[in-house]
């Protein structure tokens, strides 16, 4: 197996963007897409096994809660609260197969994706504003968990979007607190990103049977760094919405949305 110096930093860059982006709400499609356009694309396989790195990582940071509701699944509140994760994973399982019928695919040019960074920086703009003339609540209520089901199917039509963002911003324009929305974008999210991964190995067996050592080496190792990175990201953001809001990502989002469409427009990305 022979690893050049330059391949190996790519990887480990690669492994950065997923995850500091798969959790936080600035898409993570949208970066690594943009990333791919200088380091040239990978593999579907290397892509979704990331993305698992990632997924761990927030299984690893939610584990007593997850465990906890299991555990205790015949209290009141940790039963209601699996109930609606279901609903809402429910929601997104067949939307998804039903978007799978239909044979929409994630864009490979920047454009589409650089809208949907841009117009989703509006509504969080929106969220937010919202947030600060209503008193939040802590509460998940039916509303909110099938919304947030909905979310995540509107998150994958439009990439770039971000599932965590659609999620979050749902759950706060419904009246949920910021830590409340995050929580349960969060918890919701692994066992879709899971689901949604696993399938996508499945439909690339074949060229993961066709995996070389030299590629199970760039895709270990980016599992690793994304599940690393991510761990750390997760925790910061979970401290930081604390006493803080998701103002900053907004404009992140509506400066990187505009940058990318004069990109797009000018002829330097395509």
């Amino acid at each position: 197996m022979y690893v050049t110096v330059e391949n190996f930093i790519q990887v480990i860059i690669l492994g950065i963007i997923e995850g500091i982006t798969e959790f936080l709400p600035i898409s993570s499609t949208g970066h690594l897409l943009l990333a791919e356009q200088w380091m040239g694309e990978r593999s579907d396989v290397f892509n979704v096994v990331i993305q698992l790195g990632a997924i761990v990582a927030v299984l690893f940071i939610y584990w007593g809660r997850v465990a906890g509701m299991f555990l205790h699944v015949s209290q009141e509140g940790n039963r209601d609260y699996l109930l609606k994760l279901l609903a809402a994973f429910g929601i997104t399982v067949v939307g998804g197969l039903v978007i799978s019928k239909v044979g929409l695919k994630l864009p490979h040019n920047v454009e589409p994706i650089a809208w949907a960074v841009y117009i989703g920086s509006l509504v969080l703009f929106g969220a937010e504003y919202y947030l600060r003339h209503h008193k939040p609540i802590d509460d998940v209520t039916w509303t909110i968990a099938v919304a947030m089901g909905v979310a995540q199917l509107v998150a994958a039509i439009f990439p770039g979007s971000s599932r965590s963002a659609a999620t979050i911003i749902i759950g706060m324009m419904l009246g949920q607190s910021r830590s409340a929305a995050t929580e349960f974008a969060f918890i919701l999210g692994i066992p879709t990103m899971f689901a949604a991964s696993v399938f996508e190995l499945i439909k690339a067996r074949h060229e993961l049977s066709m995996t070389n050592s030299g590629e199970m080496f760039d895709i270990a190792v980016g599992f690793i760094v994304s599940a690393v990175v991510a761990f750390v990201a997760v925790k910061w953001l979970i401290n930081y919405i604390r006493t803080n809001t998701f103002l900053v990502f907004a404009w992140y989002r509506l400066v990187l949305g505009l940058a990318l469409l004069t990109a797009v427009y000018c002829g330097w990305l395509k």
